[in-house]
């Protein structure tokens, strides 16, 4: 029996036997909480102004769809992004003139627990084919904007992940129930913690009581795959897709207990890091305005490696050096029952997620990027 079968295995005699605290996947949830894959298969069948394709399949031979609108623009490319640079012309990668519409790219969440993201975007999605969320609110600002950029959307970047999570939602739930889904156990049963999670990788074999929606099928974290080699199909798709589209802002969905964070990327220019704090700002700032859980503003760009250990080079750093993007984490609330952490209602995550997009595609439209050397 090979490991990838064992692992499944393992987690449904887990299930059957009850033997995973917390309870079973909810009912009785908002009917605006979508974030199952069935959500998402039903949400792309639906689209009609924009363009939907399967990207790649998982590691678990699952679809992972790309919604795109607005027209795919010609760069006139005649290097890639690291050798323009390297020429001093990031032109000669993509002609970027600040005419342009700018390209967002909006990737799922890669840890498939974290489906905060695929609820705001499949509600995302129904807002750009009828300028409502499925809560019949109506988006007007970012409706407008929206329509002035070319946008990728990816609405489950792990679907195996999310396949195997059988919880619907965090809100009121214990955290050692939202970490035991998400990181996974050890052999003896105790939960994976973050970050000892990212100390082995890929999660496999001898070392997985049960596989947590952190990792697809195969067991690789995709925010932290070999860049230069890469085990995960999912990921060779989202790096190809960054170097044909050229986005000028890639935003990676992720769910934490916290407070809602932009989080800095290592091992980018300085000028990424000044727009990833001056968003990070403009955001808390909305946030507060709307009595939403909040930070105090975006994070401080800072020297990469000034002290050990040095930050990773993960999925978002790699993302753009593949294009240039201003290229960033994004971390929602979860709404667990823990202190010092926030409780919120489904409603207020949902107002994170779209006040978020609302304050990206206003940013995109006034920050055109010029790359004409």
């Amino acid at each position: 029996m090979n490991w990838r079968l064992a692992n499944l295995l393992v987690v449904g005699l887990l299930l059957t036997a009850g033997c995973w605290r917390g309870s079973a996947a909810q009912t009785n949830l908002p009917p605006f909480w979508t974030s199952r894959l069935s959500d998402v298969e039903r949400t792309v069948k639906q689209v009609k102004k924009g363009q939907v394709r399967v990207l790649t399949k998982s590691a678990g031979k699952r679809d992972i769809y790309l919604v795109t609108y607005g027209e795919k623009q010609d760069w006139k490319s005649e290097a890639n992004y690291n050798s323009a640079t390297a020429g001093n012309s990031p032109a000669a990668y993509a002609r970027k003139d600040g005419s342009h519409k700018p390209v967002v790219f909006l990737l799922g969440p890669v840890h498939g627990g974290e489906f905060e993201g695929v609820v705001g975007l499949v509600n995302l999605l129904r807002i750009a084919e009828t300028g409502r969320d499925w809560r019949e609110r109506e988006w007007p600002e970012l409706s407008r904007n929206f329509a002035k950029c070319r946008v990728l959307i990816a609405p489950s970047a792990n679907p195996d992940g999310r396949a195997r999570c059988r919880f619907d939602s965090w809100v009121g739930q214990e955290l050692d129930t939202n970490e035991r889904a998400g990181m996974g156990t050890k052999p003896d049963g105790s939960n994976y913690q973050w970050p000892g999670v990212k100390r082995i990788h890929p999660m496999r074999g001898a070392a997985v009581g049960t596989l947590g929606a952190y990792f697809n099928d195969d067991g690789v974290n995709l925010m932290h795959d070999d860049w230069f080699d890469p085990m995960a199909a999912e990921t060779r798709a989202y790096l190809k897709l960054a170097r044909e589209e050229a986005p000028d802002f890639i935003v990676s969905l992720h769910s934490h207990a916290s407070h809602p964070a932009v989080e800095p990327t290592a091992y980018v220019t300085r000028a990424s890091k000044e727009l990833i704090q001056q968003f990070g700002d403009r955001l808390q700032k909305r946030y507060a305005d709307a009595g939403l859980p909040h930070r105090s503003g975006g994070p401080d760009p800072k020297e990469d490696g000034a002290t050990f250990p040095p930050p990773s080079f993960n999925l978002c750093s790699a993302l753009h050096h593949a294009c240039g993007a201003v290229s960033f984490v994004y971390e929602c609330c979860v709404g667990v029952k823990a202190n010092p952490y926030p409780t919120l209602t489904h409603e207020q995550i949902l107002d994170l997620q779209l006040l978020m997009y609302e304050e990206l595609f206003r940013f995109a439209v006034e920050h055109r990027v010029k790359w004409t050397n």
